[in-house]
């Protein structure tokens, strides 16, 4: 199966990203199980995360077969391809870099570029993005998403990131939001496993609801 439809199989059983900023290598892998445990299926490690590329190894292997992972904050072409010698998945990042997106196709990778604009996200797509992340979600909200898909590509999908919380997820019900990024809201630095699923489970619950 390809990087693209583990992603595709991953995405339609859970539209939820858990993101990891911060997560250690030693921590990563309990805080992973935590979350498969509770239904998430696509688990991002950023890249200024502390030995990021092994978290994402660790992960991968720990993982396989049950949730796809890969690197957030991929700013340059040479990440990519550390991200995909550790095991990783998927690019995600911030901006929309031609380079990023067409080293992260040229191997395999599925591409998850970050836009605000109609300019970037057409830029994005052009370039072979498969996903788009609308951020920062918290400037760009449910009507600025309306928006922009209103004049994308039918099918595009669009990865709402920044300051979802379980209660903001019934606001985009039936809107043209596929998924979302779920950063602080889900885990930071220092909580532990135990901690990870209980705030998982309780966007699972709000997912399920929306």
């Amino acid at each position: 199966m390809s990087h693209l439809a583990a992603f595709d199989d991953a995405f339609a059983r859970c539209p939820m990203i858990a993101i990891l900023r911060g997560v250690t290598p030693q921590e990563a892998v309990p805080v992973g199980e935590a979350l498969v445990a509770a239904g998430f299926t696509v688990i991002e490690v950023p890249l200024n995360s502390p030995s990021p590329l092994d978290s994402i190894g660790l992960l991968a292997k720990a993982l396989a077969g049950r949730a796809v992972v890969g690197a957030g904050t991929v700013y340059r072409s040479r990440d990519v391809d550390d991200v995909a010698a550790a095991g990783g998945q998927i690019i995600v990042s911030p901006n929309a870099s031609a380079s990023v997106i067409a080293q992260a196709k040229t191997l395999g990778l599925v591409s998850a570029p970050g836009v605000m604009t109609p300019t970037e996200a057409m830029q994005a797509l052009d370039a072979g993005a498969d996903v788009l992340k609308l951020f920062p979600g918290e400037v760009i909200g449910l009507a600025g998403a309306k928006a922009m898909a209103a004049v994308l590509p039918a099918g595009t999908r669009l990865v709402m990131v920044g300051g979802v919380t379980p209660q903001s997820l019934k606001d985009y019900r039936g809107g043209p939001v596929h998924g979302f990024g779920i950063g602080s809201a889900l885990y930071k630095p220092g909580l532990d496993a135990a901690a990870v699923r209980a705030r998982a489970d309780a966007f699972m619950a709000a997912c399920k609801d929306a």
